[in-house]
């Protein structure tokens, strides 16, 4: 194997031929059986190729001929590097034999959130990048697999958002009655002052390091007050630092916010993905920044766009059939506040556990009526996905959920917002 200049054939004579050691521990790592060494020795081979704009060329041919080609790429997501195999039908085939004949064992993830699997709320700090070396070598958070399988997982930046939103309290809505003013400036002020409970590394608590405005980002004053922060930064702690806005949409590496301007992160912007629910704006979006190699200092890395109810109010939904099911909640908590009945809202974010398992609502309503005191609570479904996904959910959540209340199934293909509307009502009694 050697090192040769990128955008080549690998045939130049300035090609650097890797000692065997080296060699061996790089193909060891590629296909997931190193050591811990081995995995480090390939990333820094990597890491010093993809700086000094180089490639690795594979000598499974033989030295006469042209070579195959392996590009050092960088993971954002797990933050790590990786071997990329350079496939086309000008370039050679690796032989059938070679380690290299197939894509590396990476721990690539996809963001498939599954109603069945329990979600707990993430403890520890609220960080997600971790400090060099580590960094070089860490497997990303939640369940992972290899890339050729695809298996489901939740991003660990989603998992803090949600933790930072359930501290907030903004997934719940209070009865009319409690004269409760939201708007996008509360919601925000709610969320920073969580922000000063929570801790990104010992001695620094989230909102020194949070900001809710694009400004700061666009105009370099976070990597600026990251750098200041590096000297007091506890050594085992990667710097740090996270950027919440309100978006519009989001669209690849892409998020557009309010006014019309776009922010350009380092990967693909992470979204919740449920079968058949379509998801669109507006988000929540929550950027981490960090240092990146390629930029030579600080960069937005990644972000998680989690879809809410508006600006107004920052409710998460998963879908956008659920948004509408929320807003006839909310229509239909104004026609119980003239009924003298106070309607609480809450759309869970975190499973709740029941004497037959855990289990995620949809949403929690709680009524109780200001006349006679009586109190009911009810479970919504929305049945917003398709019908097998819904029959496997419900002989599971069902008998679960029910011991938090009667469950009023939504149905997105039977029921219209009045029906909707309805059901809510008389099951309610008020």
């Amino acid at each position: 194997m050697w090192l040769v200049d990128r955008d080549t054939n690998g045939k130049s004579a300035s090609r650097i031929p890797l000692h065997r050691d080296l060699r061996e521990a790089l193909v060891r790592w590629y296909i997931g059986e190193g050591s811990a060494h081995d995995e480090q020795v390939g990333i820094m081979l990597v890491q010093k190729a993809r700086i000094g704009h180089r490639w690795i060329a594979c000598g499974c041919l033989g030295a006469e001929k042209l070579p195959p080609i392996l590009t050092p790429a960088f993971l954002s997501e797990a933050e790590t590097y990786y071997l990329r195999r350079l496939t086309s039908s000008k370039r050679p085939e690796h032989r059938t034999d070679c380690p290299f004949f197939r894509d590396q064992v990476t721990n690539r993830r996809t963001e498939v959130r599954s109603r069945s699997t329990a979600l707990d709320p993430p403890d520890g700090y609220f960080a997600v990048l971790k400090p060099a070396p580590e960094k070089l070598s860490q497997r990303p958070e939640g369940d992972v697999s290899d890339d050729r399988t695809r298996g489901a997982s939740i991003p660990k930046l989603a998992r803090l958002l949600w933790r930072l939103m359930a501290m907030a309290q903004v997934h719940q809505v209070a009865p009319i009655a409690y004269r409760e003013e939201r708007s996008i400036r509360s919601e925000f002020a709610w969320l920073m002052r969580a922000a000063s409970q929570i801790e990104v590394a010992p001695g620094v608590t989230l909102d020194r390091v949070l900001w809710t405005h694009p400004r700061p980002l666009k105009a370099r004053a976070v990597y600026a007050a990251l750098r200041a922060l590096e000297a007091e930064w506890p050594k085992d702690h990667a710097p740090q630092g996270f950027v919440l806005l309100y978006a519009l949409s989001v669209h690849g590496t892409e998020i557009t916010l309010p006014d019309g301007e776009t922010l350009t992160i380092a990967n693909r912007v992470q979204l919740p993905s449920v079968r058949g629910n379509p998801i669109c704006g507006p988000f929540l979006v929550l950027i981490v920044v960090g240092q990146y190699p390629e930029a030579r200092g600080f960069a937005p890395l990644r972000a998680y766009a989690q879809p809410i109810l508006s600006g107004r109010m920052f409710l998460p939904v998963d879908s956008d059939f659920e948004r509408d099911v929320l807003r006839t909640i909310l229509r239909c908590q104004r026609d119980l506040h003239v009924r003298g009945v106070d309607l609480a809202l809450a759309k869970p974010i975190f499973d709740t556990l029941t004497p037959d398992g855990p289990c995620r609502p949809d949403a929690l309503l709680e009524a109780r009526s200001k006349v006679t005191g009586e109190v009911k609570s009810i479970v919504i479904e929305a049945m917003g996905f398709e019908m097998d996904d819904y029959l496997a959910a419900k002989a599971i959540t069902h008998p679960r959920m029910r011991h938090l209340g009667e469950i009023v199934s939504v149905d997105r293909l039977r029921m219209d917002e009045a029906a909707a509307r309805d059901a809510i009502l008389n099951t309610l009694g008020f």
